[in-house]
């Protein structure tokens, strides 16, 4: 069974997203390993100067990057990554899962992701366009993982 880590810079406060959460990783069970891994998003002030935010992305690489499995096919979610359609992810992890033992996903805090972070992806992944809140992000991620399973096991959850 394939491996699953999701590591996500940030904690969900909201009732409603852990629950949310957890219902995705309940039916994941059935397709992969699944963990969510919580990174502590790096403290800043009130209204951070751009190298204020350099340093708190910088932070949150070294343990961003200490948390990804060996030999997984790692995935930053990334405004300016490649968008595609459910079928065309379903594939690619598909294909991806021939040569790499686990799957990895990387949400970065509400002020982006380090760029070392980035590079050391094997793959920058965009859901959309559209902004969406930062907490919320986590729950369409893991819907999105969920329909990419079901795809290539070809189960009616997709249609």
């Amino acid at each position: 069974m394939v491996n699953l880590k999701v590591i996500a810079v940030g904690n969900l406060k909201e009732k409603y997203l852990r629950e949310a959460c957890a219902e995705y990783e309940k039916r994941l069970c059935g397709f992969c390993r699944p963990e969510i891994v919580e990174l502590k998003e790096a403290r800043l002030s009130e209204d951070p100067s751009d190298g204020e935010i350099s340093a708190a992305l910088e932070d949150e690489a070294e343990r961003v990057l200490a948390a990804i499995p060996p030999r997984a096919f790692v995935v930053a979610l990334a405004v300016e990554g490649q968008g595609m359609s459910s079928e065309k992810l379903a594939a690619r992890l598909e294909n991806e899962l021939q040569s790499h033992s686990s799957l990895c996903f990387i949400i970065g805090s509400s002020h982006g992701m380090s760029e070392r972070v980035k590079k050391a992806a094997n793959m920058r992944l965009s859901l959309s366009e559209l902004t969406f809140p930062h907490r919320l992000f986590r729950v369409m991620l893991l819907e999105t993982i969920y329909r990419s399973f079901t795809i290539m096991k070809g189960t009616r959850y997709h249609k």
